[in-house]
């Protein structure tokens, strides 16, 4: 493998000395330079598109060509005739100059190739077939040969370091937009052209009011005689799994149809092959395609997620068993409505198991070390399902609605061993579910008046059980405190039955959310460069919240326990909660917008009248008041590939109702917390500053990204620990948490090779408070990514990419380093046009200054044949986990203790696959 990556590299090398350098600048026919004007060279040996180029505002352009051979090379732009030359290159660069001329017929020149990459307003529109290479097969395998254009390890799409939140097909939304089923499901051989949509506005009536610089959006064009047919493929599959009574089994649909009138995405999967479409969490995640009508007036709710928030990684896994079915449709009946929708069941069934030493570093605290051995079972069943509607009889009115509804079952069963508390099995249980609506009408009366109306509504239930059984020698309740067993004295303060053999521990709960977020927007535009937008809107939420702790005995029997913990003024808590929250927001925003030059300006405020009131046990705790939250953005379009953005926010968060029960809650068997009903919002400044350049002349793409936050009032915990077994409780700090994060990366082609830097800085200061002890936490990581990646037609390709990542914590007296060094390689190569080798291979070391350097590493592999591309069979064996590594290993730190894990992963899998393709 190294003498491969070498040979590559020094071939990539050998190529680039060979090339010789073609310039000069493109005008008009009075001496004007043309800038986006496209010059492509063919070689007219092999009739291939050998290099391109696109103008700068100069009207420069730059070429790369073999010496010794001939070339056709042809300029255009909009409006001008085509000009074409047969070029003969020799051994010395060259400067040519072309001059166009002003056409108002059809070019007499057939253009024979389109441009890889050409710009169209905020749209950057790429050409499939001329970054492919022949290895790929999904979506994302496009996506990462494009510049610009980044997956990233949560499998999004990133451009210009934003995320894109919405991607399309031939124009309608893919399962709403959601990117990580598209981009692992899509068939690279029905790809086109990539449309990467930049300023992207959900709404055309409010594109020229509103900033929509966050927005960006994909749109998919198919291939020629795509449409109207079925594509798509189907695979199947098994293999051997190192148990002998395990045997692989694997099953993938992914069907699709699209008609101007209707489109059906079919999406399958049944694996146990740790192949997973869709994570627990990504099912959580999907939005399907809601905004928060209040998303930007600077309040912020949390309702909570009472789920199971502890879903386990995939990578993570022992053992894995899969199963996903997804069908999205969209229909347009009439040419003013458009139907949509979708319904995804999602199951999971997942072995894991985890070793893990946790070493306190503050010794007044007297937390002995502890060690773990977790095993466990997880479940997960999840359904979804959407249906969209919107109806736009004509360009001045539209109105939209959807209603999502969303399902769970889902349950982990742990078993761990501590070497502080002993043995414990432990059960999580929820089956939580939600229905969120959204109705938006948006009328644009004249020119100059447009009304927009956005209203959501969500209503949201979730029952999560927990059950603890803990060890117990009835016998030593009376010995000396360290002769007790280390679950005693949090079970003297639960007030539990402790003359039992064991401590069967339950708690029910049940949280209802209700909440309506609405606004009505008014937009006056003043004149061609200026707007002002007046909005009306609220928040409505309701939250009730009700728990109960319980515990079995050993003869089967029911017992209720009293709590003896107290709280910081010395009140009972109780076992129980019964809360009842309500919530109201009423705001006045006002913004004016104003185009002058290279600037957008947008400052704005809004007024809010809050309502808080919660009531525990007859008890009422309610705060009214009034804030203004100033924001503010201004934009310098340089040019119209680049950029800079700064912008300010002031922002009020609240928090949901488990914070503010003031009963005891069990997040775990050694996790307790109670809440604080007087709990007061959060106040935040935000200043962001994006810079961005995307330079087509010398195929250079730039973006930097710098956030400073700071919290002011912040909600945070105070922490008690009964040996390792810790209480929270929660309180408005009069201490200031502060954030500081840059990001940047820089990318550059050179001929075949793209070169790629990113950096990461990222600075906190976060105040933590254990015992009644205030102490600053301060966090730096810095981190280097270095890649290369070449981009050949007829050769072997290779990625190189090297991860250096330094954490420096200091936590008062305490300081702790750690240092992760993860080189990486991925090599793939079309051979003989059918054959296909993919492999890549990773090596990660994590060392660290208060204990030793641990290293894990990865290595899968595939081959696969066909006989041609057009070839409906393929045949492919493919090998995960190569070297048959049975864990990684995971080190950190906090401000009261260093931990390391180790989490056991997947064995070797050896799979024989048969693809059809439609």
């Amino acid at each position: 493998m190294k003498n491969l990556i070498t040979l590559v590299i020094l071939c990539v090398v050998g190529h680039s000395f060979a090339q010789i350098k073609v310039e000069g600048v493109v005008k008009d026919s009075i001496g004007n330079p043309l800038e986006l004007a496209n010059v492509i060279a063919i070689n007219q040996q092999t009739k291939a598109l050998e290099s391109y180029g696109i103008t700068n505002e100069q009207g420069g352009y730059k070429l790369a060509l073999t010496k010794n051979m001939t070339y056709t090379i042809q300029v255009s732009y909009i409006g001008m005739k085509t000009f074409e030359e047969v070029l003969s290159i020799k051994e010395a660069d060259l400067t040519k100059n072309f001059t166009l001329l002003a056409d108002n017929t059809l070019d007499e020149i057939q253009i024979t190739y389109e441009m890889p990459v050409t710009i169209k307003g905020d749209t950057i529109v790429y050409n499939a077939d001329s970054f492919n290479t022949g290895t790929e097969r999904k979506l994302e395998d496009v996506l990462k040969n494009l510049p610009g254009v980044e997956i990233n390890a949560d499998g999004k799409i990133e451009v210009e370091g934003k995320v894109v939140n919405k991607l399309m097909v031939n124009g309608k939304d893919f399962f709403d937009g959601d990117t990580k089923l598209a981009t692992k499901n899509i068939p690279s051989s029905a790809v086109d052209k990539i449309q990467v949509l930049r300023n992207y506005a959900e709404v055309g009536q409010l594109s020229g009011v509103q900033n929509n610089q966050d927005n960006v959006a994909i749109n998919i064009k198919l291939k020629e005689g795509k449409e109207n047919f079925w594509f798509g493929n189907v695979t199947a599959g098994g293999g051997v799994a190192p148990s002998p009574n395990d045997e692989l089994y694997l099953l993938q649909p992914k069907l699709f149809y699209y008609s101007p009138k209707y489109t059906i995405n079919i999406i399958g999967d049944l694996n146990n092959t740790g192949e997973v479409a869709l994570t627990g969490r990504d099912i959580r995640n999907f939005g399907g395609g809601f905004r928060s009508p209040s998303n930007s007036s600077g309040t912020s709710i949390n309702l909570g997620d009472n789920g199971l928030g502890s879903l386990t990684n995939l990578g993570n896994a022992q053992s894995i068993e899969s199963k996903l079915g997804a069908l999205n449709f969209s229909y347009t009946p009439i040419k003013t409505l458009d139907l949509s929708g979708f319904v995804i069941y999602n199951s999971n069934r997942l072995q894991t198991r985890q070793e893990s030493f946790v070493r306190y570093t503050d010794s007044d605290l007297g937390i002995p070390d502890e060690e773990k051995v977790e095993t466990g079972r997880e479940a997960t069943n999840q359904g979804l399902a959407k249906l969209s509607a919107r109806y736009k009889p004509n360009v001045n009115n539209q109105l939209d609605y959807d209603i999502l509804g969303r399902i769970s079952n889902d349950s982990q069963d742990n078993t761990i061993f501590s070497s502080v508390v002993g043995n414990t099995n432990q059960l999580d249980a929820a089956k939580p579910f939600s229905i969120n609506q959204n109705v938006n009408y948006y009328y644009t009366l004249n020119e100059t008046n447009i009304f927009a109306f956005e209203a959501q509504h969500l209503l949201k239930d979730e029952d999560p059980f927990y059950n603890a059984q803990l060890v117990n020698d009835p016998n030593n309740n009376n010995a000396p405190p360290n002769a007790r067993d280390a679950y005693d004295n949090t079970a003297a303060s639960l007030g539990l039955n402790r003359d039992q053999f064991g401590y069967n521990l339950n708690q029910e709960r049940r949280i209802k959310s209700n909440q309506l977020d609405a606004k009505l927007d008014y937009y006056n535009i003043l004149n061609a460069t200026s707007n002002i937008n007046f909005t009306l809107g609220t928040i409505l939420s309701n939250q009730k919240f009700n728990s109960n702790i319980f515990q079995f005995l050993d003869d089967g029997s029911f017992f209720k326990p009293t709590a003896n913990l107290t709280d910081n003024e010395g009140n009972v808590l109780r076992n129980e909660n019964d809360t009842e929250y309500n919530f109201s927001d009423i705001y006045l925003g006002l913004h004016y917008r104003l185009k002058t030059g290279k600037f957008t300006i947008t400052p704005g405020f809004s007024l809010h009248a809050y309502g808080n009131k919660n009531i525990q046990f007859g008890e009422t705790y309610d705060d009214n008041f009034f804030r203004i939250l100033p924001d503010f953005e201004t934009q310098i379009q340089f040019k119209k590939s680049e950029s800079l953005t700064f912008r300010y926010s002031m922002q009020n968060s609240f928090t949901d109702v488990t914070n503010l029960a003031q009963g005891l809650v069990l997040n775990n068997y050694n996790s307790i917390q109670y809440g604080e009903p007087d709990l007061q919002n959060a106040l935040s400044h935000n200043l962001s500053l994006r810079y961005f350049s995307f330079n087509l002349f010398n195929y250079t793409n730039i973006f930097a990204i710098l956030n400073y936050n700071k919290n002011i009032d912040q909600i945070r915990s105070v922490t008690q620990f009964d040996n390792v077994i810790r209480t929270n409780t929660y309180f408005n700090s009069n201490f200031a948490d502060e954030s500081l994060t840059a990001f940047g990366r820089v990318q550059r082609t050179f001929g075949k090779l793209r070169a790629s830097l990113g950096v990461n800085y990222n600075y906190s200061k976060n105040n933590q408070f254990i015992q009644d002890r205030r102490s600053v936490n301060e966090n730096f990581t810095q981190s280097y990514t270095p890649e290369l990646r070449t981009n050949f037609k007829k050769a072997p390709n290779v990625s190189l990419k090297y991860q250096y990542r330094v954490t420096n914590t200091n936590q008062g007296t305490n300081t702790t380093k750690f240092v992760t060094n993860a080189p990486s390689v991925e090599f793939d190569a079309y051979i003989w046009n059918s054959l296909t080798v993919r492999t890549d291979y990773s090596y990660t070391k994590q060392s660290s200054d208060v204990g030793p350097s641990d290293s894990f590493q990865t290595w899968n592999a595939s081959l696969a044949y066909r006989k041609d591309k057009d070839a409906k069979w393929e045949y492919e064996l493919r090998a995960s986990n190569l070297l048959n590594i049975d864990s990684n290993i995971n080190n950190g730190s906090n401000n009261i203790s260093v931990f390391s894990s180790e989490t056991f992963v997947l064995p070797r899998f050896i799979t024989i696959r048969l693809i059809y393709t439609l």
